[in-house]
């Protein structure tokens, strides 16, 4: 499982949330402690860098943020970020300098590292998504199980039991997931990967693939 290490999925220079991941060993031992290291954080921020706006909402002066967008606290919208038209952001978010976050795309629980992109009609909950990473349209992040039964990172014959009921993806740095896919719960998908359109991913994807289906995942050349 050395592929799910937080050391070996993302360049902690490219996050705010950078103190928080080396705090933990897999970046999912991360999701329960988002809400209170952003309470914590954006009392910190720069006045001349980020607005207070309503409780518990950090917003920088650069960020471009349409007036139909919705952003409930605890939650930080980095520098030169954008959020677009009707974005839901439910709360216990980061959002990375420079990401995009799309028409209508959801977010909760999440911690978006810089330049990511989830700029159409997704669904990310529960998850970390690495720096320049992109989700295509329609592209989501399912973060429980159909049965409700606590997640469980798989990789082969080897698993993690993570404790958790809500968990949605783990995405390396610079990954591209094609649209339509779902990540389903438990997901890791190692750096620079690509994930094919409508795909249904679950399990540790390795770093450098392409990922087609399942039973076809290639290395990259």
């Amino acid at each position: 499982m050395e592929e799910c290490k937080v050391c070996n999925l993302y360049n902690l220079n490219e996050t705010i949330a950078r103190d928080l991941l080396e705090s933990v060993v897999y970046p999912w031992e991360a999701l329960s402690k988002i809400n209170d290291y952003i309470l914590e954080l954006g009392n910190k921020l720069s006045p001349e860098k980020y607005d207070k706006v309503g409780k518990d909402v950090w917003i920088a002066k650069s960020a471009k943020v349409m007036p139909t967008a919705y952003i409930h606290g605890p939650a930080i919208i980095g520098e030169n970020s954008e959020i677009r038209h009707c974005a839901f952001i439910r709360g216990k978010v980061i959002v990375g300098e420079g990401a995009v976050v799309g028409n209508s795309t959801e977010l909760k629980n999440v911690i978006l590292f810089n330049k990511v992109q989830v700029p159409h009609y997704n669904y990310v909950g529960d998850s970390i998504l690495g720096y320049k990473s992109h989700l295509g349209a329609g592209a989501i992040t399912s973060n429980v199980k159909s049965d409700k039964k606590l997640v469980v990172v798989k990789n082969g014959k080897e698993m993690i039991e993570t404790g958790l009921k809500k968990f949605g993806a783990m995405v390396g740095d610079e990954v591209e997931v094609g649209c339509g896919s779902v990540l389903n719960p438990g997901t890791v998908v190692g750096r620079n990967t690509n994930i094919y359109p409508l795909s249904s991913v679950r399990g540790v994807i390795t770093k450098n693939s392409i990922y087609k289906n399942k039973n076809e995942i290639i290395e990259k050349k």
